[in-house]
């Protein structure tokens, strides 16, 4: 799970100065889109200058850039590159093997209730083409240990369990999964497993080759601080022959023999802008040596942010913390009691917190509850959870 070594002050003074982002606003949002430093920024302008300026020429010497960012981005998710394909979010990675692998009617596609919902919906669309059946389990989100998830997810494994998709890190519930210990478990019932790491490069030590999946979609744009449209899909070895890139192009038929059919497809999927992949590399670098003992030490700060943002904003609305640190890392979500904005719904809520300049996530459950899920990443400041605090405090009746 998390890294649990203390960190004396969680609010240490990063630069905000590295990031572009508007200071007026508390931006306690990073978990949704990202967001990159300005060095990096610097870098992609640079890629795309250089591409303007020729751009036959810049895609004739594509492939070799391609090759040495991904060797970057293999190194730091402990993976071998020949596994890796960039593609521009998770998202398309989890609609790439999904659209690929073949369902059968009565085939059972496991999920949980804590799913991002593009992910979700992709697996009930191939479900209703293939005749194949979604399933969900619940998960609670008052489990008491991590290992409590693994249990609840095998206990919906069946003989007709085909596929497992399960998240690393939830989404709409900022919960950090044993991304390791579901697998193997799901595994040794026969059950193919496909892994949403959306949010785990940059917030948690990865290593893809010890977690084992069949297949693992995650995002650099996130947590790395890559520019936005930098991801990959990575496949183990023994099943990359029958998953192909959810835009088929010129790789499906080229003769090259010096490359892996999976690569020479998901190379290239048609014009489009390759440098937020090539700047991975970059980002990994640049946000690495912004504190003294790099992306370990960057870690630990976030998450540290992250704990005793929750804290704030619990003590300030009488809500104790849903879920034990043990599943936390750099994002953390608060319930908000019926008293705190009664009658509203999240997105009103949401409408609320915009007004006092506050951007933070507010999320309906199927049951009815909201939740606010707020960010942590080197450049958040106190006084940005404190005006959460504050906004959502003014509310309560």
């Amino acid at each position: 799970m998390g890294d649990t070594t203390p960190t004396p002050d969680p609010f240490a003074p990063v630069s905000r100065g590295a990031w572009t982002l508007d200071p007026e606003w508390a931006f306690l949002n990073h978990g949704s889109y990202g967001g990159a430093p300005r060095a990096v920024l610097d870098e992609q302008a640079a890629l795309r200058a250089r591409l303007e300026r020729q751009p036959v020429k810049f895609m004739r010497e594509l492939e070799p850039m391609l090759d040495e960012a991904r060797c970057g981005a293999a190194a730091f998710v402990g993976a071998d590159p020949d596994d890796i394909a960039f593609v521009r979010n998770a998202t398309e990675g989890v609609n790439a093997v999904l659209r690929s692998l073949e369902f059968r009617p009565g085939d059972e596609i496991l999920v949980t209730d804590h799913e991002y919902n593009a992910c979700r919906n992709a697996a009930d669309f191939v479900a209703e083409r293939t005749g194949a059946v979604v399933v969900c389990a619940d998960v609670p989100r008052g489990l008491g240990a991590p290992g409590d998830v693994v249990d609840r997810v095998a206990s919906r494994v069946t003989a007709r369990t085909r596929l497992a998709m399960i998240s690393h890190i939830t989404s709409p519930t900022g919960l950090m999964w044993p991304a390791r210990d579901i697998t193997r478990a799901l595994q040794g019932r026969g059950v193919e497993v496909l892994i949403d790491g959306a949010h785990a490069p940059g917030m948690t030590a990865l290593d893809v080759n010890e977690i084992g999946a069949d297949y693992y979609a995650a995002n650099f744009h996130k947590w790395t601080c890559a520019p936005k449209g930098a991801a990959m899909l990575h496949v183990r070895r023994d099943r990359q022959a029958r998953i192909h890139p959810a835009v088929i192009s010129h790789g499906r038929n080229d003769p090259r023999t010096d490359r892996s059919r999976f690569r020479l497809e998901f190379d290239w999927t048609g014009t489009a802008d390759p440098t937020p992949a090539l700047c991975v590399p970059g980002a990994i670098a640049a946000v690495g040596a912004m504190l003294e003992g790099g992306w370990p030490a960057v870690m630990r700060a976030n998450r540290a942010k992250a704990l005793a943002g929750r804290a704030m904003v619990s003590a300030a609305i009488d809500a104790p913390p849903p879920v034990p640190e043990a599943f936390i890392g750099s994002l953390a979500a608060v319930e908000l009691p019926d008293r705190v904005f009664p009658g509203a719904s999240a997105m009103e809520v949401k409408a609320r917190l915009e007004a006092a300049l506050v951007e933070v996530p507010v999320i309906q459950r199927p049951d009815g509850s909201r939740l606010v899920r707020l960010s942590a990443h080197l450049y958040n400041r106190r006084e940005e959870y404190e005006r959460l605090a504050v906004a959502l405090a003014a509310g309560m009746r």
